[in-house]
This record gives C-alpha cells, structure tokens and sequence, in this order.
C-alpha cells in the first residue's frame, strides 16, 4: 500500500510542475506579484527574461514527464522506477537553482518547498 502512495505523491509533485510551467510562460500567477522565473541569476542578465521563461518552461515540462513517468513506473513495479524518479528530482533541483533569482525571500514561490520535496525523494528512494 505505500507504494500506491508514494507513486500517487511523485506523480502529484510532477503535475505541480505544470503548474510553474504555466507561471513561467504567463497563462497565470499562482500568485499576484510573483514573476518567476525573471531575474534568474544564472539566466536572465545572458538571455533576458523571454528566453529565461522559455527555457524555465521547457523545464517544467521535462521535470513533469519525468516525475509522472516515475511515479507510474513505481504503480506498475517496474525496477526502473527509482532512476527516473532520482534524475527527475536531481533535475528539478537544478533547474529551480539556476532559476531562482538569488534573493532569500519568498523561497517557497521559488520552487523552496520543491527543492526539499526533490531531497526528500532522493532520500527515501536511496534508502
């Protein structure tokens, strides 16, 4: 029964991606003000925030196919499934690093919880 769960969660975390995925290409706000992922400090002052919203788009939906792929993998017992799930989340991480705009407030607008979700998945799939 906790591999139900844990497939439902990881398949759940990836769709939440799609949600960032609408936020960077502006098909809404998940929240008033929020201007994810503009000021990337790794991307915006190289690429503008155009390409940053493209490539952080992009992102989420590669991270959400992983994610949703993984969880399936592990409801259908298939031995493959922790590997997707650990690179779907080392991805992620890294992503939402590389995007973030290098200031400490609001981190959970930021993919923060997500980056802790992604650890706690590595966590839980290693041991």
């Amino acid at each position: 029964m906790l591999w139900v769960i844990g497939g439902i969660f990881i398949i759940l975390h990836g769709l939440v991606h799609l949600l960032y995925f609408g936020q960077s290409w502006r098909l809404f706000e998940l929240q008033a003000g929020m201007s994810w992922p503009d000021g990337s400090w790794a991307f915006s002052q190289l690429l503008g925030d155009d390409v940053t919203r493209w490539l952080a788009s992009i992102s989420c939906i590669v991270a959400a196919i992983g994610f949703v792929a993984g969880g399936i993998a592990l409801l259908l017992m298939q031995p493959w499934w922790q590997q997707v799930v650990v690179g779907s989340s080392a991805f992620s991480t890294l992503f939402f690093i590389l995007f973030w705009d290098g200031k400490m407030q609001k981190l959970h607008d930021k993919g923060g919880i997500g980056v802790l979700i992604n650890i706690g998945l590595v966590i839980a799939v290693l041991l």
